[in-house]
């Protein structure tokens, strides 16, 4: 059974950092996305790291600011978030897909539960 658990959202001002972590069990993945679904709106894709193909992708409104990892010997993966602004307010989460293009779109096999990030300005 593959289980993600998202951990590290907390509340903060704007322009601190926080950096979430992804943990993964049950399985070997290689496609793994983070997205997040503010009050009202719908879960959007924030970044992916599809660890066959070597690339990383993220949306325009986070480039330049946010940096996704892994952690292979941790099967974990990171998302660092610099300079956060009261729009990043979300809750964010973690999903295993089978292509980046379905990570572009939300399509995921697995996903975490969830972790609230807050940004108050």
């Amino acid at each position: 059974q593959v289980q993600l658990v998202e951990s590290g959202g907390g509340l903060v001002q704007a322009g601190d950092s926080l950096r979430l972590s992804c943990a993964v069990s049950g399985g070997a993945f290689s496609r793994i996305g983070w997205f997040r679904q503010a009050p009202g709106k719908d879960r959007e894709f924030v970044a992916l790291i599809n660890w066959s193909r070597s690339t990383i992708e993220y949306t325009d409104s986070v480039q330049g600011r946010f940096t996704i990892s892994r952690d292979n010997a941790k099967n974990t993966v990171y998302l660092l978030m610099n300079s956060l602004k009261p729009e990043d307010t979300a809750v964010y989460y973690c999903g295993l897909g089978r292509s980046s293009s379905q990570l572009r779109l939300g399509v995921c096999d697995y996903w975490g539960q969830g972790t609230q990030v807050t940004v108050s300005s």
